[in-house]
């Protein structure tokens, strides 16, 4: 663990977060955190797993890698393609925010969400229950979403690593060729490297993204709208509907695999 302390002090400066508000994210001590920063003590396993995974890396960098070093990945940040560092706001008791990203910051969102300055900016809230994970607020638009309606503010959780993605479950995908879509997904990564988005609304067709054109995505766990839902809306359908339109336009994606390559 010659490389922890360094790279923890290195990583939270990222962050811009003071030991204060460190410590309060990992539920100890300020007086550990500037132990471990300087050498004096190193961490157990449990609270290494948890430092890891505040900075969004693996436990292996954290303690393996110089982060300091110019050629890191995770010390030269992009402020537009990084993945490796999840940028956060707090309050002054070091607790999360949750960022809101209207529509009319959905296009520089694209561009800005690894941008510290840029999250900064944008609007903030808290919700009591929803303590524990990282959440961001996204509104969304259009009625592919059904009895979701438009300009209703989808609260997700970050998923950190997209294999995690439950087919069937809700999720706010953002993605270089799509933007910010709220959609049921369905992982097919093992198997195309894809994921197909279908939209709750029958009258939109699903389609694919590829995992490299992934950027984000966060797990839908709230909703806030000043509408309430038409529960009879015809327009809905099933979880169980949608997993067979799914199944079924995957086959025939293989299939014309098949055929293009006994050409």
């Amino acid at each position: 663990m010659v490389k922890l302390n360094e790279n923890m002090r290195q990583l939270r400066k990222q962050l811009k977060l003071t030991q204060d508000q460190f410590a309060a994210k990992l539920e100890i001590k300020r007086s550990l955190v500037g132990a471990y920063e300087e050498g004096r003590a190193e961490p157990k396993l449990e609270l290494l797993q948890k430092i890891a995974k505040v900075f969004s890396i693996s436990v292996d960098d954290l303690i393996g890698k110089d982060l300091n070093e110019p050629a890191s990945p995770i010390n030269s940040i992009s402020a537009s393609k990084s993945k490796d560092i999840l940028v956060v706001t707090s309050d002054l008791q070091g607790r999360d925010n949750i960022e809101l990203v209207p529509l009319k910051a959905a296009a520089g969102y694209m561009n800005g969400y690894a941008d510290t300055e840029y999250v900064k900016e944008l609007p903030r809230f808290q919700l009591p229950i929803l303590k524990t994970g990282t959440y961001r607020a996204f509104e969304i638009s259009g009625d592919s979403m059904l009895p979701i309606l438009p300009g209703t503010i989808v609260i997700g959780e970050h998923v950190e690593d997209i294999k995690n993605i439950k087919s069937g479950k809700t999720y706010v995908i953002v993605s270089q060729r799509e933007g910010i879509v709220y959609k049921r997904v369905f992982n097919y990564l093992e198997e195309s490297g894809k994921l197909f988005l279908v939209s709750d609304n029958r009258n939109y067709s699903p389609y694919q993204v590829e995992a490299t054109d992934v950027m984000e995505v966060w797990s839908a766990k709230a909703y806030i709208s000043v509408q309430f839902p038409d529960v009879e809306s015809k327009a809905n359908v099933s979880a169980d509907e949608l997993a067979g339109v799914v199944f079924d336009l995957q086959n025939e994606i293989f299939q014309l695999k098949a055929e293009k390559n006994k050409k």
